[in-house]
């Protein structure tokens, strides 16, 4: 399992993603899941994925390995001529990789090659936004009712980001907030953990440079995690009860 958000602001684009996959209760390793292609000045681009792991590894290989072909070859993501059609070509590219490793037969299971992906970005013409594309190639755009997407183990870090979510906040106040429902997630699900990998998009900018990585020695990470728990202490303590 994994945990992946995509968020859009007025002032741009922020994603985040954890690194933990698992085969079992005892077996945890990290793989990154949060991917970008660029080209400086003309477009920034980036997915995250959720699922199987071989299956997400190889869809993110072939984008890749096309980019890299022919320049004027479609279906580069670095040529596609806007977001909508990247999502198209992410979306083809999934459903491919899933088709190719699922058997033929009666006891044929495309479910246990399954995997979602979050895309977005911006190409310069185009605004930027961010698509969901689900396993069978087809994908939703994110809309201002639906200002964020999440794919993974999305239920323990959702209540926070539905009450606090503000589409005027900085990037800053973005990156608090998602740090509270990664936190809330990891502490609720072992098969979401550090290091988180953060990509901060600035509209216009065209641009793939903000990107970190938070481990467990984060001292901000650390902090949010602890004063979060406290004040969820202390604001429990003020509100009214009930007598029995």
């Amino acid at each position: 399992m994994t945990y992946c958000v995509g968020m859009r602001l007025n002032s741009g684009l922020v994603f985040m993603s954890d690194t933990r996959t698992n085969a079992g209760v005892d077996n945890f390793s990290t793989s990154r899941k949060l991917f970008t292609w660029s080209i400086p000045g003309e477009r920034s681009i980036t997915i995250m994925t959720a699922g199987n792991l071989a299956t997400t590894q190889a869809m993110v290989s072939l984008l890749d390995e096309r980019s890299e072909a022919v320049e004027d070859r479609d279906p580069g993501i670095l040529n596609q001529p806007s977001m909508f059609q990247v999502a198209r070509l992410v979306g083809a590219t999934l459903k491919e990789v899933i088709a190719y490793s699922t058997p033929a037969g009666p006891e044929s299971n495309s479910d246990q090659f399954s995997a979602s992906v979050i895309v977005g970005g911006q190409i310069k013409g185009g605004r930027p936004t961010i698509f969901l594309v689900y396993p069978q190639g087809n994908f939703i755009e994110i809309t201002e009712d639906t200002p964020f997407f999440q794919i993974g183990e999305t239920k323990y870090g959702k209540p926070i980001l539905v009450r606090a979510y503000d589409a005027d906040m900085a990037f800053e106040q973005a990156l608090k907030l998602l740090m509270v429902s990664f936190d809330s997630t990891t502490k609720s699900n072992l098969s979401v953990g550090l290091p988180f990998d953060v990509h901060v998009y600035e509209n216009d900018t065209f641009n793939a440079d903000k990107q970190l990585r938070i481990d467990e020695n984060d001292e901000i990470y650390q902090a949010i995690s602890s004063q979060w728990g406290e004040a969820l202490k202390s604001a429990l303590d003020v509100l009214p009860e009930y007598k029995v």
